[in-house]
């Protein structure tokens, strides 16, 4: 019978923090508007339903072995895979996911610290009442010249990603353990106030109308891969999240459990915040479907807008900003446990070494939005975006289909068993079947879509 390959005494204590801190990794800032945004466009009550069937079928199985993984061969997800490619006789090639993993991270951090550092800045705005009664051109106007005020970018985005960086340096139990149990708990403090201000002053009926009433007009085989995508990309997978949380879990802890609990709490939230977030868009009579402009137009404006805004503007961009933070330390910590293994250096010293390059990419980010500075990235209009579309629409689905290939058809159940012990023999075989011959195929479809869509 296999047993995890590595001792380590980065660990947490308690199952709980485990959950905190894969649910503090899922409750991202896209993941707070983005869930109601396609709702709304993509069918309403039947785009719900698919991307419940999505999560729970495909994202949670993937998630399921990346842990295992990590369980079975620690942190650094390119240790984990070659030791479990050895273990099982496989090609060595193999470890090349966990490279990919590595390089994924690092591009979606490279933009996502810019925009966590547009919402600390949007929290000072609205704590100010610069948007207090302001009209939406106005609103406008103002972020359209944040965008070419680079050295404001820089200072918070650097200062966002240095406190990223030194939760990560401060390590498994002090950092990463310590940020789960109050992040999450204060996230939900937060929402908590915007729900009774949107109770208060926004349109909850034409909220509720428009999240969950089915619109089956608007549903269509497009709609079900906007909700596997997203389904896909809520919990995370793709960029060794599962396999460093993995090997950081108590070694008793039920990880299949632990990770459909962590799911069904992150669509609640998502569900939650879509409620709170819209009835304040509705209450304004603004466009539901402003996409990214929402979070820095549409809503600066609304919150301007009503009594007691500011404040709740405030809070509303604090929890982005806290949100943001669990995703990116989440994302840091499996580039940093990897560097430290690989290049067997201090974990200060592989935090430095990846937060620099991670840092260097954002300013060519920033630059990108600098008008003197607009060429065009393959088609794209800033590097931004460009980063965004190849992470979500070709790295990550990339990375999780070779996880699926790797732990559904490439390893022995004596290898993975006893990583899921704590599961029922009925719970393993339906997990290793979902993984085969649902998510494996899934994926791929999400993988070719575009070209069918071209």
């Amino acid at each position: 019978m296999n047993i995890p390959a590595f001792n380590t005494p980065d660990r947490w204590h308690l199952r709980t923090t485990f959950v905190l801190a894969l649910s503090a990794s899922a409750l991202g800032m896209g993941n707070l508007w983005r869930f109601s945004y396609l709702t709304g466009e993509y069918g309403g009550g039947a785009f719900v339903i698919t991307y419940v069937l999505c999560l729970f079928l495909i994202a949670v199985p993937v998630m399921v072995a990346e842990a295992a993984l990590g369980r079975y061969g620690g942190p650094s997800s390119v240790a984990a895979i070659t030791l479990a490619s050895d273990s099982a006789g496989l090609s060595q090639g193999w470890r090349l996911i966990g490279v990919l993993a590595c390089l994924t991270g690092v591009l979606i951090l490279a933009f996502y610290i810019v925009v966590a550092g547009w919402s600390l800045a949007y929290a000072g705005f609205m704590y100010e009442g610069t948007f207090a009664a302001a009209p939406a051109l106005e609103v406008g106007t103002h972020f359209a010249q944040y965008l070419t005020d680079t050295p404001a970018q820089i200072y918070w985005q650097s200062l966002f990603l240095l406190a990223a960086a030194g939760i990560v340096v401060l390590g498994v139990q002090r950092g990463l353990g310590v940020l789960v149990w109050i992040a999450v708990p204060l996230m939900l403090v937060m929402l908590a106030f915007l729900l009774k201000f949107a109770v208060d002053y926004g349109d909850i009926d034409a909220t509720r109308d428009y999240l969950f009433s089915a619109q089956l007009v608007d549903f269509t085989p497009r709609s079900a891969l906007v909700a596997l995508g997203h389904a896909f990309f809520t919990l995370g997978v793709g960029v060794g999240i599962g396999i460093t949380y993995g090997a950081y879990a108590p070694q008793q802890t039920p990880i299949g459990r632990s990770v459909v609990v962590v799911a069904v709490f992150d669509t609640l939230i998502a569900m939650l915040a879509g409620l709170a977030i819209y009835s304040v868009v509705f209450a304004n009579n603004m466009d539901p479907t402003a996409g990214p402009g929402l979070l820095f137009i549409s809503l600066p404006y609304a919150f301007g807008n009503l009594d007691q805004g500011d404040l709740a503007g405030t809070v509303f961009f604090a929890l982005m900003a806290l949100a943001a933070l669990g995703s990116a330390v989440a994302i840091l910590a499996p580039i940093v446990a990897t560097v430290k293994r690989q290049f067997l250096v201090e974990r200060f010293t592989a935090t430095l070494a990846v937060g620099a390059a991670v840092w260097l990419l954002s300013l060519a980010v920033v630059d990108s939005f600098r008008p003197a500075a607009r060429i065009t990235w393959l088609g794209k209009p800033n590097l931004m975006s460009l980063l965004d579309s190849v992470t979500a629409n070709v790295l990550l689905p990339l990375v999780a289909l070779l996880i699926a290939l790797f732990v559904g058809w490439g390893l022995r159940s004596d290898i993975l068993r006893p990583q899921l012990a704590r599961g029922s023999d009925g719970f393993f075989s339906l997990w290793r079947f979902l993984l085969r011959y649902i998510a494996t195929p899934a994926i791929a479809l999400l993988l070719l879509a575009p070209f069918y869509w071209a």
